[in-house]
C-alpha cells in the first residue's frame, strides 16, 4: 500500500508545477526580444558607437527559452520547497538584471559585456553583468547536481535519465560561455565561432526531456526505453564535443571535414531515435482508437 501511494504521488509530479514566477520571467524574454525586433525594423540594429540591438533580440529570446525549459524540469529535481524557492528567487533576479543590461545598454550604443571607452556607469554595468553571468552558472550547477541524486531518479526514472544528459550538455555550454568571456568575443582562430557550442548545448534542455517524455509513453520494457534515452544523450554530447574540438582548432563548424561530419552524424542519431520514440509513443494511442471505433 505504501509503494502504491508513493507511485500515485510520483505520478502527479509534472512539468512547470509551482514555477509560475520562472515561467513569467522566461516569457518576458520573448516579449523583450519582440520589442527589440520592432526597434530594429524602425531604426536598424546598430547603435553607435558599439551597440547592436539584434544581439539583444537573440540574447533575450535565448535566455527566455533557457528559463522556461528550466522551469519545466525543476519539479522533477527532488528539491524541497525551500531549495526551489532559493533557486527561483535567485534566478528571477539574475535574469531580470541580464535582460535589462543587454537591452538597455545596446540601445544606448554600449556593448554590455565588453565596454570600450564607456562611462563609469557603463563599466559598472559591465562588471556587474560579468558577476551575474558567473552567478547564473554557479546557482545552476546547484540545481544540476540534484538530478544526479536518487530522490530525483525515483520520481520519474526515464525523464531523470534524459535530464541528466541535458545537464551535462548545459555544463558544456557554460564552459563555452566562459571561453567567450575569456576570449573577449565569440570568434577564435581563422573561422571558429564559439557561439555554436554555447547555443547547441543549451538546446539539450528541450531535446532530451522531450525524448525521455516520449520514452515514458512507449509500450516497451523500461530497460529498452532507457537504452534509447542513453543512445540519444550520448550522441548529443558527442556531437557537442566534436563541435567544441572543431572550434578549438579555429575552424568553421559548417566546413566539410571530419569533425563537423561526426557532429552531424551524432545529431542525426539524436533525431532518428527521437522519431522512433515518437512512433512508439503514438502506437498505443492508435491501437486504442482502432479498438474504440
Amino acid at each position: 500500500m505504501k509503494n502504491q501511494a508513493l507511485g500515485m504521488s510520483n505520478a502527479k509530479v509534472g512539468f512547470f508545477q509551482g514555477e509560475q514566477a520562472l515561467v513569467l520571467t522566461g516569457l518576458l524574454g520573448f516579449v523583450l526580444a519582440a520589442l527589440c525586433a520592432v526597434w530594429v525594423l524602425i531604426w536598424g540594429g546598430e547603435v553607435a558607437p558599439d551597440g547592436d540591438v539584434t544581439k539583444a533580440i537573440s540574447f533575450n529570446a535565448a535566455l527566455g527559452a533557457f528559463i522556461l525549459s528550466t522551469a519545466a524540469i525543476i519539479p522533477l529535481s527532488g528539491l524541497g520547497e525551500k531549495g526551489r524557492a532559493f533557486f527561483r528567487r535567485f534566478y528571477v533576479i539574475l535574469a531580470l538584471y541580464s535582460y535589462g543590461a543587454e537591452t538597455v545598454q545596446n540601445m544606448r550604443g554600449v556593448n554590455p559585456r565588453f565596454v570600450k571607452d564607456g562611462s563609469a556607469f557603463d563599466y559598472a554595468v559591465g562588471n556587474l553583468f560579468a558577476l551575474v553571468a558567473l552567478l547564473l552558472v554557479v546557482v545552476y550547477l546547484y540545481l544540476a547536481v540534484q538530478f544526479f541524486k536518487s530522490r530525483a531518479y525515483a520520481l520519474r526514472p526515464e525523464l531523470n535519465v534524459g535530464i541528466r544528459y541535458a545537464m551535462v550538455a548545459v555544463v558544456i555550454s557554460f564552459a563555452a560561455g566562459i571561453w567567450i568571456s575569456m576570449n573577449q568575443g565569440r570568434t577564435t582562430g581563422l573561422e571558429g565561432n564559439i557561439i555554436w557550442l554555447h547555443g547547441l548545448g543549451f538546446h539539450a534542455l528541450q531535446v532530451m526531456p522531450l525524448v525521455a517524455w516520449l520514452a515514458e509513453r512507449s509500450p516497451k520494457a523500461p530497460h529498452v526505453r532507457r537504452r534509447g534515452i542513453h543512445i540519444t544523450g550520448i550522441a548529443y554530447v558527442l556531437g557537442l564535443l566534436a563541435i567544441g574540438w572543431q572550434t578549438w582548432n579555429g575552424d568553421a563548424v559548417m566546413e566539410v571535414s571530419v569533425l563537423p561530419l561526426v557532429a552531424g552524424f551524432c545529431f542525426l542519431v539524436t533525431i532518428a531515435v527521437g522519431a522512433l520514440m515518437l512512433r512508439r509513443a503514438a502506437a498505443p494511442a492508435s491501437r486504442t482508437a482502432q479498438w474504440g471505433s
